[in-house]
């Protein structure tokens, strides 16, 4: 069985973007040009194609990255097979709380679309999608969308990108009209411009550029052909000296460009509208790397820990990476995955190397959001699942048994906000613990924990929505009905000043006793020390405690450190205050005694804990409580409002600006609510 495609026909991309940017109404148009839809689908009837989850069509948002497969004829060559490209697109949330979807998905395609709100411009998860990109490498087409809605400023937002993303944004096209008047856009490469007709705009007009535009558009295409010749000298020369540079020349350089992410062209139009979808398709084509465009993949050894690569090809040795996991009440677990070299067949067995063993794939389908299409065998480039891997997580390298490669795994932000779990009825107790591994098998961010002093199932995640949505999926798609408290803040405790302490743990109740004797001194960390530079007595741990130990002459044996080391960390779980965890804190063992009989490692790990809990006491204990940075966006009007209720609840404007009739204030807020970051401030001292 031989690819359908060749290599350098297959384009990898993602559309990512803020919420309510028009994500998903975009991947919808695409469907529909490409042929995979007869019918367009819009989030508010709750009918796409991509959010097939019956909570994304509820509430009008993406929840989870949809994978869909398509074909593009390319709007000026003839409809031939060789002319097809095969797009393999995913479709991600732009919500926060969902943002682990965005990055995995980043982590495994060849290039992007990011799309804008044209009346916002960049926005907050614009921005971080942003950062995902570039920490993956990932090319970017940019979209501006909505620009036939009030409000709408393709300049404005271009510049936003220029401003808060990166200066190496240029323009491709500049619309004909704007809001009700948006008629069109033109192209700065061809200098035509184009208008969508027809049913559902897939007559694509291609007309003269205006009078009114043609000034502008000549000053704008002059900027975008300086950009595209500037890292070409012969282009650049031949340019200086007034030659007409020919577009395939142009088209390109401009390619080597984009792939090298020294270029982002941006596009305009309006999905909703289906207006300019079509022309970005074909710049996916002409300036998104296929994968034989991008570096090969480098792991290593999981037996040598050497270097070692991949290139994209059929021939090399088998390798992909399994980017997330999906159970599937059709079909029981999906795990999808890329191939970044080699072929696979169902019905061989697939080593994980980063498990070490090897299970039998029995199926491998290719996913059209919710809908499976069976496929035999799998080519490099492509992306598709596999069906009932067990032992398989999220980031687990598959490879050839004989070839064994680790790839590098996605790096998943911690969660930030907990909620209490409990099952309703003793029916649903049984059932919530495997609901809950599974949900956590699929979502790296979803973390499940027992608190050991109340027994109390603790679930956590990136956000209220989040734990709401995984609460609902239990319900619906393993029938199980749980009560859930509130969400906890992410609060802690620390010292303002130095303190000692001395405990002696004396038990005599019958023959052999226990002995242990302690003196602790404590006081905050000094985080400016580098761990090189510690001395070898000091232990230092997540930079947020240390251990010193000072005893000379053997007032405490040495096989009794440990345990006062133990018995100490384990007191700054629970500090005095409202029993948070303890932290920035360096603890120093300097002086104790012991007995030759009674003393034992439990005997020193109690005197430990009690003599860390009384110098804390002692030593000026503050609750931290977590600062929250949080970017509003109002009308002038109600400013005076807004700033005087969050500046009752102790926010601190960091900044203000406009953004078009709008007004944009930063705050640090200081909240009940606000999640778990790195950042935190003293809100109080001990009562007297």
């Amino acid at each position: 069985m031989e690819r359908d495609y060749p290599l350098e026909k297959v384009r990898n991309f993602g559309i990512i973007a803020h919420i309510d940017a028009g994500k998903t109404t975009t991947s919808e148009r695409i469907l529909y040009y490409t042929g995979m839809t007869h019918k367009i689908g819009e989030v508010h009837e709750g009918e796409t194609v991509t959010d097939w989850m019956e909570q994304e069509r509820e509430r009008g948002i993406t929840i989870t990255a949809a994978a869909i497969t398509c074909f593009w004829n390319k709007t000026d060559t003839a409809k031939a097979k060789e002319n097809m490209f095969r797009f393999n697109i995913i479709d991600t949330p732009g919500h926060i709380d969902f943002t682990v979807e965005v990055k995995r998905s980043l982590r495994v395609l060849d290039g992007a679309v990011v799309v804008f709100d044209g009346v916002a411009g960049v926005e907050p998860q614009s921005e971080t999608n942003w950062r995902y990109a570039d920490e993956a490498q990932v090319p970017r087409i940019c979209f501006i969308n909505k620009l036939d809605r009030t409000g709408a400023s393709f300049e404005r937002s271009y510049k936003s990108i220029l401003d808060r993303l990166n200066p190496k944004a240029v323009r491709m096209q500049i619309p004909v009209g704007l809001e009700d008047s948006f008629e069109g856009v033109i192209d700065l490469l061809k200098m035509k411009m184009f208008k969508f007709e027809g049913e559902m705009g897939n007559k694509i007009i291609e007309e003269e550029i205006p009078e009114a535009y043609l000034e502008e558009a000549k000053k704008y295409r002059n900027e975008l052909v300086e950009r595209i010749v500037e890292n070409d000298e012969k282009l650049m020369n031949d340019y200086l000296e007034g030659k007409e540079i020919p577009l395939d020349m142009l088209k390109k350089n401009l390619r080597v460009a984009v792939i090298a992410n020294d270029i982002f062209p941006v596009y305009a139009g309006s999905a909703l509208k289906n207006k300019g979808v079509q022309l970005v398709l074909d710049a996916v084509v002409d300036y998104l790397p296929s994968p034989l465009d991008i570096k090969p993949t480098e792991g290593i050894d999981p037996h040598t820990g050497e270097k070692i690569t991949r290139n994209p090809s059929d021939k090399e040795p088998f390798a992909a990476l399994a980017f997330k996991l999906q159970a599937d009440p059709f079909v029981g677990q999906l795990t999808f995955f890329r191939v970044y070299s080699g072929t696979f067949e169902a019905g061989s067995y697939i080593y994980n190397a980063t498990m070490g063993d090897k299970e039998r794939v029995g199926r491998m389908v290719r996913l059209q959001a919710d809908q499976r299409e069976e496929v035999k065998k799998v080519f490099a480039g492509e992306i598709a699942a596999m069906v009932g891997l067990k032992n398989t997580k999220t980031s687990n390298t598959l490879c050839d048994e004989a070839h064994p490669i680790l790839l590098e795994e996605v790096v998943f932000p911690e969660p930030v906000i907990s909620l209490r779990i409990e099952p309703k009825t003793k029916t649903d107790q049984e059932k919530m613990g495997m609901a809950l591994k599974k949900l956590s098998d699929e979502d790296p961010t979803f973390r499940i924990t027992t608190n050991e002093e109340t027994m109390e199932t603790i679930i956590s995640g990136m956000g209220e929505l989040h734990l709401e949505i995984l609460v609902d999926r239990m319900k619906r798609e393993f029938s199980v009905d749980a009560n859930v408290g509130k969400p906890q803040v992410a609060y802690k405790e620390t010292i303002t000043k130095s303190a000692e302490a001395e405990h002696k743990y004396i038990k005599q109740t019958g023959g052999r006793g226990q002995y242990g004797h302690v003196k602790i001194r404590i006081k905050p960390i000094d985080k400016d020390v580098k761990l090189e530079d510690l001395p070898k007595n000091v232990k230092r741990r997540d930079n947020h405690f240390e251990f010193i130990n000072s005893i000379k002459g053997g007032a405490i044996p040495q096989e009794f450190i440990p345990s006062v080391e133990k018995g100490i960390i384990e007191a700054t779980d629970r500090g005095v205050q409202a029993g948070y965890k303890v932290v920035d804190i360096s603890a120093e063992l300097y002086d104790g005694s012991f007995h030759d009989v009674d003393s034992s490692e439990i005997a020193f790990k109690i005197a430990a804990s009690q003599a860390f809990q009384e110098a804390v006491r002692r030593a000026g204990p503050v609750i931290l409580e977590p600062i929250m940075k949080v970017e509003i966006v109002m009308p002038e009007q109600f400013m005076g409002d807004v700033t005087g209720n969050l500046s009752s609840k102790r926010a601190q404007i960091e900044s203000m600006g406009e953004r078009g009739t709008y007004d944009i204030h930063r705050f640090i807020l200081l909240t009940k609510g606000a999640p778990f970051g790195r950042t935190f401030c003293p809100i109080m001292e001990k009562n007297s």
